[in-house]
């Protein structure tokens, strides 16, 4: 999983205050995956995330309007690459176990990959 998730990461995107870019993960892929998949497993089975994956630089990015007025801005959090990983990991082990014990109902269509308010309404 580590490994498939390191190979998709985009090349593209800006790295956090680690100073960790995404391009150079997925140059490292084959070297990584062993070490990163011992940090992950040991995080899960602590409960612990370090520290560096819970620190965002927070920009204000300009959207419309007067540039002197703060409400024109919405905020962008940089976070850690490798924090973004381990969410993802969490993520697919979370909707794995509410599929297979049916913690959603079928009638749920909110916050459900595939479905949406529309998909509710046609059935």
């Amino acid at each position: 999983m580590v490994s498939d998730l390191l190979h998709h990461l985009d090349a593209h995107k800006s790295m956090g205050l680690d100073g960790i870019h995404p391009r150079v993960l997925r140059w490292l892929v084959e070297v990584l995956t062993k070490p990163l998949s011992i940090i992950y497993q040991q995080s899960w089975l602590t409960r612990e995330v370090p520290v560096d994956w819970k620190l965002a630089n927070v920009m204000p990015i300009y959207r419309k309007g007067q540039k002197e007025d703060p409400g024109n801005y919405r905020p962008v959090s940089l976070t850690s690459v490798l924090g973004k990983v381990m969410e993802q990991i969490i993520l697919s082990v979370i909707t794995q176990h509410v599929q297979v014990n049916q913690g959603i109902r079928p009638s749920q269509h909110g916050f459900v990959k595939g479905r949406s308010c529309l998909t509710n309404l046609i059935l």
